[in-house]
């Protein structure tokens, strides 16, 4: 999967930064290394790299703002880097449209695995495993498109799976692949609760513990493109999707 990927990273810290290109080169990847977020932003505009790595606290541009230009821009995935696993700046990121985060001081192996993991995210392109036979829920035969709160107008919500389109009242719908990879779990389930430990399995493809405000920040998200009532929490258990 390495092979040919270009990755983007922007670091200030020069050790940081050198080491982690070195590291990464070694497993296959191209890496575009800058220091600061406005050359971090040309860099992504003339390259447009298949994954962009943000440092939180670069110079210029800080990451939190650089990953909001590019997600205006772009749906390319994007990990945030922070050496505070209890700073603000992480939600921040996530609320800005990164799809994930690693903690400083990390270790080569660790950032590669995560990397692969978003990659892997975004290259799959199935629909959910099955979601019929739950009142207000329809698929259409042969055009796997699924819809939720039929005859309600602007609230209806239409997922076409194989088109990996989204429509709320007719009206399209843009969401990142995270977030598209989101809605078709909970899709997959309507009317079942979904554990944040079990969307990140799923969805973030952890096989281990993960930060469970990247599941909160994301279906926060997600809520505001389809609905503030579509998704329902269930206090101390997860989500499920409104049938």
């Amino acid at each position: 999967m390495a092979e040919h990927t270009h990755v983007l990273f922007v670091e200030d810290d020069d050790v940081i930064r050198e080491a982690t290109q070195l590291a990464l080169e070694r497993d296959g990847f191209v890496v575009t290394a800058m220091p600061d977020g406005l050359s971090g932003l040309e860099a992504f505009r003339a390259d447009r790299p298949d994954i962009a790595l943000l440092d939180v606290m670069v110079p210029g541009l800080d990451g939190v703002s650089l990953c909001r230009r590019i997600r205006d821009e772009s749906t390319v995935p994007v990990i945030m880097l922070s050496a505070r696993a209890d700073s603000i700046d992480v939600v921040l990121g996530l609320e800005a449209g990164a799809d994930d985060y690693v903690t400083k001081p990390f270790d080569g192996a660790v950032l590669v695995a995560r990397i692969r993991a978003v990659l892997r995210r975004f290259g799959h392109a199935s629909g959910p495993r099955s979601a019929e036979g739950h009142d207000g829920t329809s698929a259409e035969p042969g055009g796997g498109v699924l819809t939720f709160g039929a005859g309600s107008g602007p609230g209806e919500l239409e997922i076409d799976t194989e088109g990996m389109e989204v429509r709320r009242g007719g009206v399209p719908v843009s969401l990142t692949p995270t977030e598209m990879r989101l809605l078709l779990e909970f899709s997959s389930s309507p009317g079942t609760v979904l554990s944040r430990d079990k969307l990140l399995e799923r969805v973030w493809d952890y096989g281990w513990g993960g930060d469970t405000r990247v599941v909160d920040v994301h279906v926060q998200r997600l809520r505001t493109k389809i609905g503030q009532d579509r998704i329902e929490t269930v206090r101390g258990f997860g989500y499920k999707l409104k049938a």
